[in-house]
């Protein structure tokens, strides 16, 4: 289900209604109360007095503030971690850098879709950039606020072509470079930057779905359009 709320399959502000979730996911209510609870907890679902649960909206106030937090949170990890000077946690950011950068991005013949093994490298490589700070709350955190981030990425990646002015992939090199450089800063800079591109790209995205009157919790249309700028 949590899943199903990042990539829209259940889209923003929908109704959650336990019947059909039922049918859906092959499950009893009780466990799905459950469930509801925990993602309520996290800020993909909300619970209403007397009318049961909802997917949260998408916002662009909640987007900046998430981003926000986010290079606070992960730019402080990181220097934590690049201070630490860990030759193995070097070492494991360098690997998740190669395998990411060995996955094709998108499907072939699959109308350009996300390629789900690079999704899972892409994630695997920036829960590595914080994994070797040495604060346990700090690593938690970055990976809530990666999920939330991700909400946004999905929703928007029917962006037009024409809006396609990056380079995802050399903003993950510099990176690492960066940290293989012992340069905190730098790759702290780097960082917050990377994260700020893509809100940048979303907020531009959602002022044109709100200019045009579409509803903000379509997800699903999916395209190649936006996938190699909206990877963060």
């Amino acid at each position: 289900m949590r899943e199903d709320i990042i990539k829209g399959k259940l889209p923003a502000g929908s109704k959650l209604r336990l019947k059909e979730l039922a049918e859906r996911y092959q499950a009893g209510v009780i466990p799905l109360r459950e469930a509801l609870s925990r993602l309520c907890t996290t800020g993909f679902v909300l619970a209403i007095d007397q009318k049961g649960f909802r997917v949260a909206e998408l916002s662009p106030e909640e987007l900046l503030d998430i981003t926000r937090v986010r290079q606070q949170i992960e730019t402080s990890a990181l220097r934590d971690a690049i201070e630490a000077g860990n030759i193995a946690w070097e070492g494991e950011v360098v690997a998740a850098h190669f395998r990411l950068t060995r996955i094709p991005m998108v499907q072939r013949g699959k109308g350009g879709l996300l390629n789900p093994e690079w999704e899972e490298a892409h994630a695997a490589f920036h829960e590595v950039l914080v994994a070797g700070c040495s604060s346990p709350w700090m690593r938690r955190f970055s990976t809530v606020l990666r999920d939330q981030s991700a909400r946004y990425r999905f929703f928007s990646l029917a962006a037009p072509k024409a809006e396609r002015t990056r380079d995802v992939a050399a903003e993950h090199e510099a990176i690492v470079r960066a940290i293989v450089d012992r340069n905190a800063k730098e790759a702290c800079r780097l960082l917050s930057e990377h994260f700020q591109a893509t809100t940048d790209l979303v907020l531009k995205y959602l002022q044109q779905q709100k200019a045009k009157g579409a509803p903000a919790h379509n997800a699903s249309a999916h395209s190649s359009a936006a996938t190699r700028e909206l990877a963060v």
